[in-house]
């Protein structure tokens, strides 16, 4: 029996994002994928199966790097135009305001979101998002600093503070930086189980706040 396709995982990469907005995510996926394969050693489960599996890019526009907020070099992985149609797409944040602008940034996310199983944004990357149109008047979050400039330029969403992660649907938005952690090891446990996401978590050392509010 051939084997399903493996999961795509894309992270957006652009100028100024914030590191642990794209790191963090990118952290979890790739150390889930790696937990699943020793637990799948010892654990029968398709899902486990299917998890060690999953691969994670970090795609920039020309697949060029970028240069992170406090000038650390990332390197991505594949260009919007090379890389695979994402099954999870992830947009971190950071000053948003030159890739939330770009048409070519809007016009790939809008359409990665529409095929994708599941959207996620870290802090304000929902204003990409938005600037995208994947959001328009569902309820969302952002970094607490950034609320009132999200409810000012897309008064049509709905939008929480005080929480971690808000979930609506297929779509995910966090709070800041490091709650985009918290909210990536959710969506291990709703890709994979909740076994994946705890062990994940432990690997990391990570202490991971698994409610939402």
């Amino acid at each position: 029996m051939s084997k399903a396709p493996a999961l795509q995982i894309g992270i957006l990469g652009f100028d100024e994002v914030e590191v642990l907005d794209l790191a963090g995510p990118y952290e979890v996926f790739t150390t889930a994928a790696r937990m699943a394969a020793r637990m799948a050693g010892t654990t029968s489960g398709d899902e486990l199966q299917a998890a060690a599996r999953w691969q994670v890019h970090c795609i920039s526009q020309h697949g060029t790097p970028v240069r992170a907020r406090a000038g650390l070099v990332i390197q991505a992985s594949r260009s919007f135009a090379q890389c695979p149609r994402p099954d999870v797409l992830v947009v971190p944040g950071g000053v948003v305001d030159q890739a939330a602008q770009c048409p070519a940034t809007q016009a790939w996310v809008a359409e990665a979101a529409r095929h994708a199983r599941l959207t996620a944004s870290v802090c304000t990357g929902v204003f990409i998002l938005a600037s995208a149109g994947v959001v328009r008047d569902e309820l969302v979050t952002t970094h607490w600093e950034d609320l009132d400039d999200l409810r000012r330029q897309h008064p049509g969403l709905q939008v929480r503070e005080g929480v971690r992660w808000v979930e609506h649907g297929t779509l995910l938005t966090s709070a800041g930086i490091s709650a985009g952690i918290d909210m990536s090891l959710h969506l291990v446990a709703r890709l994979a189980g909740q076994a994946l996401a705890e062990r994940t978590a432990r690997q990391m050392d990570y202490r991971w706040l698994q409610q939402a509010d």
